[in-house]
């Protein structure tokens, strides 16, 4: 789901209103994964922008395709997973079975037979090999079956990384690779300044085992060295196990990977796949498989139809594979402690991913925490994005410090692990970098939307000082924190005429800042705001049509002239349905979740209505059909209709239950309807038995455990019309 070019039903309603101005693809691979692994790995065939499938790089409307077959050179490891443009990529240390001379290494073969699940997957290649791999946490293991041959191989090039789109290729800075006979070898290629070391066991009984260069055998050699390469002398290198085989014949791959050196990447490739030299495949794919069944675990959902169940499963899933965490893995600190990458990016999974990890995967979670800290420390500023490479990708145009609000939340929880004396220090300092400065002197900054973000940065980091008793700190925070205000214009009620990163005004002027009762009262009050709503969300508007393929400038720049939401394809208003609760109007939200729900996910490849980007996407998808939405840095859950009839929620060790009477079944767009379904709403709520009269509930509600109880119905009611979620005035 969502490894290929958006295909859903044409939608209806208020979803047919909708404009989409990014690429219309998840961007995610079918690959082997472990939950937060260090290590995945897939068919490579260059493509944009996991290296996986047909497409060529765009940043708007349907993807162009690279290739008219699935079709793979190999297999490689370390992807991301539905980002869209992050400039650099992976795919190191690309592994390819053969029964063609080494002079054929880069040719590609068209993929049959395609098996993907949890941990694990499956190809053939048109040359008859059939390919299996799975990995851990930091381990792969390939398997290949191969058709009778006298000369078959199993060909590793530690020289390939990146895609094979225009500058899309990663050339190693330095390598090393050593041969030491009994199926065992080594290497280490610094990519993009990282050091990946990679030991090699190959299960290959009378085998032959050569380094190569240039295509070129070395017989006999057991050490290649490169001190200095550049894109004008990379030659391929890398080495190959080499036997006969009778059909149906299995050889094993074991790899294990670090970024601290060949002993630690060997001791990685013991600790998860044993000392001795058995078969290993099926030891990994089942624990893989356990930890996928314990993570996806943490949520259950009763009811809804199949496409719905399948579609959930699915978001959940792809929620928990990224940020990668590596305990004790930092190639740029030498002490222990987890080392978090692919933070790609916070602007995509602040809101959404990372209070889910909160609640599910708390422990992790305050892994990924403590490694921004640290990099924090180290590198001197929080990131936007943080991958495996030297210097952060740090995506200062997105967004600006947006670690604070998970800090703050996490605060705000009581999360042990953390030395929050230390963390304020590096929260209040990162508030003075890149555009903080100017906002630190002028209360405002352009583009606009970072005066929102430090803003709101400043506020989450008060809470955090107030807590911690520094007053003084406090009162100063809180007070720049009220200069969200000077990002809006009084006369529209809207944000200031501005550059926007990947949308416009109206696309931002709707974020839950943490004063919107003073922001609805900006705009004119409850009635002028819901206006502006309405017509932000396509009330009465007629149906648009997305943008094809190539689409032209005008094309575009008309589209962004609706001013229109522009669903789940694009971040900067997927928090925006909910900003009707704090004008007491929370059936309006409820009508474009499930119009959303309903019109814009589906089963199959072509699932995704935009970039899943690391998991951001997804985890919206899961708090949507649990009828409830983070909002990140303030310690509160809005509540609304969900999508199945019952929900349980397991954070840390407490089950919060979500759960419902009156709900009726609906289906979604890829069952077959031809219009929206009737739209349920939330008629009166109990929290533990007792009346609920608020849209909200703080985040230690739901963490600590209970039961919520809704009750629905088809028609809008009064609840939640009076009493408003917390605001700072």
């Amino acid at each position: 789901m969502g490894s290929a070019a958006t295909d859903l039903p044409r939608a209806h309603g208020l979803a047919a209103t909708w404009w989409w101005p990014k690429p219309q693809v998840g961007n995610t691979h079918p690959g082997a994964t472990s939950p937060f692994g260090m290590v995945s790995a897939c068919a490579y065939s260059g493509a944009y922008p996991t290296g996986y499938g047909r497409y060529a790089k765009n940043t708007e409307g349907v993807p162009e395709e690279m290739f008219d077959r699935h079709q793979a050179s190999g297999f490689t490891h370390f992807q991301q997973s539905g980002t869209g443009a992050i400039r650099k990529y992976y795919n190191y240390v690309r592994v390819t079975p053969m029964v063609q001379p080494l002079d054929a290494l880069g040719e590609s073969w068209e993929l049959h037979d395609e098996v993907a699940e949890a941990g694990y997957y499956a190809a053939t290649l048109d040359t008859g090999v059939r390919s299996e791999i799975t990995v851990g946490a930091k381990v792969a293991v390939h398997r290949y079956t191969f058709p009778e041959h006298r000369s078959a191989r199993v060909v590793i090039d530690l020289s390939c990384g990146g895609l094979a789109i225009d500058l899309g290729r990663t050339v190693p800075l330095r390598a090393q690779v050593e041969s030491m006979g009994y199926g065992q070898a080594q290497g280490t290629v610094v990519m993009e300044g990282v050091p990946l070391s990679v030991y090699i066991e190959a299960d290959t009984p009378g085998w032959r085992q050569m380094l190569w260069y240039d295509r070129r055998l070395i017989d006999g050699g057991t050490r290649l060295d490169f001190d200095s390469i550049r894109h004008t002398t990379l030659r391929p290198f890398g080495m190959l196990f080499m036997g006969s085989v009778r059909a149906g014949q299995t050889v094993e791959i074991r790899m294990g990977f670090s970024l601290r050196g060949h002993e630690q990447a060997r001791r990685n490739l013991e600790r998860e796949c044993g000392r001795d030299s058995e078969p290993a495949f099926n030891v990994v794919r089942t624990r893989t498989r356990a930890r996928w069944r314990e993570h996806v675990g943490k949520v259950q959902v009763e009811g809804g139809t199949t496409a719905r169940r399948t579609v959930f499963g699915t978001a959940l899933y792809h929620s928990l594979i990224k940020p990668c965490v590596a305990d004790d893995e930092s190639p740029f600190w030498p002490n222990s402690g987890p080392y978090a990458f692919d933070v790609c990016t916070m602007w995509d999974i602040y809101k959404t991913q990372l209070p889910l990890l909160a609640a599910i995967a708390p422990e992790r979670h305050t892994d990924i925490l403590e490694s921004l800290i640290r990099v924090c420390e180290e590198e001197g500023n929080f990131p936007i994005g943080y991958r495996m490479a030297r210097g952060a990708d740090r995506f200062f145009r997105q967004a600006s410090a947006l670690a604070h609000t998970a800090l703050a939340d996490a605060h705000a929880l009581g999360r042990a692990g953390i030395d929050w004396s230390w963390a304020l220090v590096h929260m209040v300092d990162d508030l003075r970098r890149m555009y903080g400065e100017d906002f630190f002197e002028h209360g405002v900054v352009h583009p606009i939307t970072h005066t929102l973000d430090l803003a709101y940065a400043h506020h989450c980091t008060a809470r955090v000082a107030r807590s911690l008793n520094d007053r003084r700190l406090a009162d100063d925070l809180e007070r720049r924190g009220r200069q969200w205000v000077n990002a809006f214009d009084p006369a529209t009620g809207l944000l200031r005429d501005s550059e926007f990163y990947e949308g416009g005004k109206w696309n931002y002027s709707f974020r839950l800042v943490h004063d919107m009762a003073a922001r609805i009262a900006l705009a004119g009050g409850d009635d002028a705001f819901i206006g502006m709503l309405d017509r932000f969300f396509g009330y009465g508007a007629d149906p648009v049509k997305q943008p094809g393929q190539t689409p032209q400038p005008a094309e575009m720049a008309a589209g962004y002239a609706l001013h229109r939401f522009e669903g789940l394809n694009n971040e900067p208003d997927m928090e925006a349905p909910w900003s009707y609760h704090w004008a007491g109007r929370p059936d309006k939200t409820a009508e474009i979740v499930q119009a959303a729900l309903t019109w814009q996910f589906g089963t199959g490849p072509g699932g995704l209505p935009g970039n899943d980007d690391s998991g951001g996407l997804s985890s919206w998808y899961v708090w949507a059909s649990l009828g409830l939405f983070p909002v990140a840095g303030q310690n509160l859950f809005l509540i609304n209709a969900p999508a199945f009839g019952r929900s349980v929620l397991q954070a840390g060790d407490s089950e919060f239950v979500i759960e419902t009477s009156g709900h009726r079944e609906t289906p979604i767009g890829v069952d077959g309807l031809d219009r929206d379904p009737p739209v349920q709403y939330v008629q009166s709520a109990t929290l533990n038995g007792e009346p609920l009269h608020t849209t909200h509930l703080s985040a230690a509600d739901v963490h600590r455990g209970g039961r919520l109880h809704l009750k629905l119905g088809p028609e809008p009611s009064t609840w939640g019309h009076q009493l408003r979620p917390p605001s700072l005035s």
